[in-house]
């Protein structure tokens, strides 16, 4: 099989759930995302369920319901928009509470 590995891609497609977190463990790690993460199981249920290919920012409520839907990227992809949702929600960021270096 071709590998999709080119200069612009970090990683080989996943064939494992283990793959898939390890790649999504590195991305929080690299670019120090402080929100809760999750990563989709090799059925792809979440993408299938939500539409989310081939990107959409979805943010879900406390009680598992979805409170903010962005449109179809690239297009329509809009992370400013999700931001001021967020900051409309709980507040403008802190800096000083983000988290440092490993």
């Amino acid at each position: 099989m071709k590998s999709n590995v080119t200069e612009d891609v970090c990683y080989a497609q996943p064939k494992t759930l283990a793959q898939r977190i390890a790649i999504g463990n590195d991305f929080i790690k690299r670019f120090r995302f402080p929100l809760p993460f999750a990563v989709d199981d090799m059925d792809n249920a979440a993408d299938l369920a939500y539409a989310a290919w081939p990107e959409r920012i979805y943010i879900v409520n406390e009680d598992g319901t979805i409170a903010y839907r962005g449109g179809m990227g690239p297009f329509n992809y809009n992370p400013d928009e999700a931001r001021a949702w967020l900051e409309k929600r709980f507040g403008a960021p802190n800096p000083a509470a983000a988290p440092t270096g490993p």
